[in-house]
């Protein structure tokens, strides 16, 4: 593994969640910016570039998929994970045909999470 931080874009509006995410994360070599919503991501990643996105599907802006869309357009090799904690297994399947690189359902397991990251970024 290199010594560059993997640098991740993580969106949910829980901040509680994004808050422990990005400690955790931040302990194993990666480098968070986290974004409260769809329309702050997508401003972020106008002047950021990312190796992974980490996406929630339900947010009070935007919705998961709507995000993932625009996401594709403006960064096409960037792959995106999306997180769904609602049961919406079906729509985590839609991201899937929309071009996510994989779905978690939350609260999902941290070394779970890891792993697709480092899949994600072929770590």
């Amino acid at each position: 593994m290199s010594d560059k931080a993997t640098r991740v874009l993580l969106v949910d509006d829980e901040t509680g969640f994004t808050d422990v995410m990005c400690k955790r994360l931040s302990r194993r070599n990666m480098s968070v910016r986290t974004a409260g919503g769809g329309s702050e991501a997508i401003q972020i990643l106008r002047n950021e570039d990312f190796d992974v996105a980490l996406l929630d599907l339900k947010m009070e802006d935007m919705s998961g998929i709507e995000v993932l869309q625009i996401f594709k357009k403006m960064v096409p090799e960037m792959p995106v994970i999306m997180l769904t904690g609602h049961g919406s297994e079906e729509a985590a399947r839609e991201g899937m045909q929309q071009g996510a690189f994989d779905y978690l359902l939350k609260p999902c397991d941290f070394e779970q999470l890891l792993a697709k990251i480092r899949s994600a970024t072929k770590q």
